[in-house]
């Protein structure tokens, strides 16, 4: 049964994440999102007493450039995009980062997948062009959206190719807390003018909080200890719960309409991702 939570609660954390971002934004401007999250997410962690374990001097670089790759600049696009596109669409678009990460660590090790991943990252990519269709068709300001969360899935693919080194050599949570803290500072000049031109509500509020604690900080606690328990190949199965979890979240709350092609195109994403991790795994 833990087995079972150390598996689904991160998914479902990450994927409810993108309507937490929604109900922030009707309170905070974009960038007052994004800062407050890492405020609270970088409190969060620091009562985990992994996350300040020491980490090695030569990787201190490597953590500065995930806090902009992995952090500061993708979790700044998603509210942004946030303003022009559903929620749902947000998280669907998501589920197109294990093919982006793959083809990425192919392209790094400059070798080449097997037939099995060659097939999943051919699916993959047609479902991910389902998907951004029909918000490149709607007006530019949708297509900029649709572009921008593309842009930052490339990043997370990238920084998910250089976090796995540093994290088994300084553990998850140290490099997590302190890549954090990295986005904390670099948000912070166009974050803390948002916030202080905050109108606050309640449900915004609890939002904003929900985000912080929960998608910031709990889930990452939680996929370490998954992790180290099922091992990094069976806990990565989690995102596959994040578009899911964010395209029903966001019919129900918030009343989101998704285009059909839209939904085809998540379920190639998730079928190319199988295909991808069961070609990986072997």
């Amino acid at each position: 049964m833990m087995d079972w939570v150390l598996l689904v609660l991160p998914g479902l954390i990450w994927g409810a994440s993108f309507l937490f971002i929604a109900e922030g934004l009707e309170a905070l401007a974009p960038n007052g999102v994004t800062f407050m999250r890492f405020v609270i997410g970088f409190l969060t962690l620091s009562f985990v007493p992994g996350a300040r374990q020491p980490i090695l001097k030569s990787d201190r670089a490597g953590v500065i450039w995930l806090g902009i790759l992995w952090m500061a600049f993708p979790m700044s696009m998603f509210p942004i995009a946030e303003q022009h596109v559903s929620s749902a669409l947000t998280g669907m678009l998501n589920g197109a980062l294990p093919i982006i990460a793959t083809f990425v660590a192919a392209l790094i090790a400059r070798t080449v997948p097997s037939n099995t991943v060659l097939a999943g990252l051919a699916v993959g990519f047609v479902g991910a062009g389902l998907m951004a269709v029909p918000g490149l068709d709607s007006g530019s300001s949708r297509a900029w959206a649709v572009l921008i969360i593309l842009l930052a899935l490339i990043c997370y693919g990238v920084a998910i190719n250089m976090a796995r080194p540093l994290q088994q050599r300084n553990g998850a949570l140290a490099v997590v807390w302190r890549a954090q803290a990295v986005a904390l500072v670099l948000t912070a000049p166009l974050g803390i003018p948002a916030v202080m031109g905050a109108n606050w509500s309640l449900r915004p509020c609890l939002a904003v909080l929900a985000l912080g604690i929960l998608g910031t900080a709990v889930a990452n606690v939680v996929m370490a200890v998954a992790s180290g328990r099922l091992g990094a190949t069976r806990a990565s199965a989690t995102s596959f719960l994040i578009p899911v979890v964010a395209l029903l979240l966001g019919m129900a709350v918030r009343s989101e309409t998704v285009p059909p092609m839209a939904i085809a195109g998540v379920a190639l994403c998730l079928a190319g991702a199988g295909l991808v991790r069961r070609g990986t795994r072997a």
